[in-house]
């Protein structure tokens, strides 16, 4: 599987999971509702500092992000 797409699944299962919108996410993290939606379906290649973001943002490692595992 491609690393963006796990990275997107794991990105909105932990989003889902704390239940926060995209909206929600987006201003945790400093970025535009859409740029959420597109890491989501896997169409970004995110940098270090977006990682380092969306993990801060969703109280994860970000290890828990690249994770290609079952969720829990």
């Amino acid at each position: 599987m491609d690393i963006r797409d796990v990275f997107g699944k794991n990105l909105k299962h932990y989003r889902l999971k704390i239940g926060i919108s995209q909206d929600a996410l987006a201003a945790k993290m400093g970025v535009d509702r859409a740029h959420i939606s597109s890491m989501e379906r896997g169409q970004q290649n995110v940098t270090i500092i977006t990682l380092w973001h969306a993990a801060l943002a969703l109280d994860v490692k970000p290890a828990a992000l690249l994770d290609d595992q079952a969720q829990d």
